[in-house]
């Protein structure tokens, strides 16, 4: 397999642990599996590729793997049900996931590669997988882009401290698979911090407040007037208690709250004749909570979609709803890019928004959203007004592996 220089580094180490953090689409898994095949050439090997989840380890290298040692001949026998393939030199390969990593331990390997190492549980490694190589005094690869420093990030660390250790660091332009140009582009629809993990494999340190993008700098007044005919963009979210609405304007790629709307004990249609009172003619874009197709919070057997429709507004909703970190990271976007450029304001008078930005945080030592204290509800209007918005753009790449005709199979 024909490897980009980076990940020949990595290949070529003569570590027994081996650490990498890499960017997104740097080329880990492609790695992964020119590893395994590195290990399995030998007779009588154990080796195994543990993934986050079930379906990332069989999506991301069963099909791959099996392919590539089928061209060449190596293969004995599939075992699709176990995720396990035998070689003609009674090698074997396992494929497993760490959901419930207690049902790996009994086994015993002469290799293992840990895939999105960050986003397993620590206990695999320490109480399973580091005892699994003790019998045959085997080797471990740990590969994983960063999520903030967890134990991935202290395993860095320590590599460097040891000879049996060796740690590493590239960014997904390193990895030979994206263009300069889609980074550049990255960096404009990303916020900095985002940026800097995913592309730049940087160990980024996330504070708890869940919007690290917002400053007062992004508390300002809309600078025009806003007139009958101002077209409003609307973000909704249908709960009862409390129903809020957030109300932007555009100026240019500029986003503007210059209102919120949140009521208690209350419904959709009452919102929206809130929203009629204060503004009677302004064309509206309502950008709802996706489950609104199916919620009836007024009486009558309506829809909150419909009830929207009805009242003359521009519904614009996706199927479903995007997922809560993708929200969060398209509004952190937009308060601070990665250029430091600020595109979204908020007037100084909607004080639940500036309290939602200012005081909404992460559960302590999590990465989940604390709804527990209701800083939650303007940015849940919030969000799906940005993200139909300004979304965070989808990857526009394809990750070319080489084919076995072009590459080969075999890096030695």
């Amino acid at each position: 397999m024909q490897l980009s220089p980076a990940q020949q580094t990595i290949s070529n180490s003569d570590a027994r642990f081996r650490v990498a953090a890499c960017g997104r689409r740097f080329g880990k898994s492609f790695l992964a599996i020119n590893e395994v095949a590195k290990f399995a050439r030998l007779p009588n090997q154990l080796i195994c590729i543990i993934a986050p989840t079930y379906r990332q380890v069989k999506q991301v290298f069963f099909n791959e793997l099996k392919e590539r040692l089928i061209s060449i001949n190596w293969v004995k026998n599939i075992n699709q049900s176990d995720l396990c393939i035998t070689l003609v030199n009674n090698s074997r390969i396992y494929l497993r996931s760490s959901d419930n990593h207690d049902a790996l331990r009994g086994s015993k390997y002469n290799f293992v590669v840990l895939d999105e190492c960050s986003f397993i549980d620590s206990e695999t490694w320490f109480s399973v997988v580091r005892p699994m190589l003790s019998d045959t005094q085997g080797d471990a690869l740990m590969i994983s882009s960063p999520t903030g420093r967890n134990w991935f990030y202290d395993l860095w660390v320590n590599s460097k401290q040891t000879d049996e250790w060796e740690s590493f660091q590239f960014t997904t332009l390193e990895g030979g698979n994206v263009p300069p140009e889609e980074l550049e582009q990255a960096k404009l629809d990303l916020d900095a911090r985002t940026f800097e993990q995913e592309y730049l494999a940087q160990f980024v340190t996330w504070s708890q407040t869940v919007f690290y993008g917002f400053t007062d700098e992004c508390v300002k007044a809309y600078p025009e007037q806003i007139t009958p005919t101002t077209p409003l963009h609307c973000g909704f979210d249908f709960n009862i208690n409390p129903g809020t609405c957030s109300v932007s304007v555009l100026q240019g790629d500029d986003m503007y709250v210059i209102d919120e709307i949140l009521i208690y004990s209350s419904n959709t249609l009452e919102m929206v004749q809130e929203l009629r009172l204060r503004y009677p003619t302004n064309p509206v874009f309502a950008y709802p909570d996706a489950s609104g197709a199916q919620r009836r919070t007024s009486a009558g057997g309506v829809t909150d979609h419909i009830i929207l429709h009805n009242a003359g507004f521009k519904v614009r909703t996706p199927k479903t709803n995007p997922p809560v970190k993708d929200a969060i990271a398209a509004v952190n976007s937009r308060l601070r890019s990665t250029s430091g450029e600020i595109k979204l304001h908020v007037d100084p008078s909607c004080k639940h928004t500036l309290d939602s930005l200012n005081k909404f945080s992460y559960k302590e030592g999590s990465r989940v959203p604390d709804k527990s204290t209701g800083y939650d509800h303007m940015f849940d209007a919030l969000k799906y007004c940005v993200w139909q918005l300004f979304p965070i753009q989808q990857q526009r790449f394809d990750v070319r592996i080489p084919t076995r005709r072009q590459s080969g199979f075999m890096p030695r």
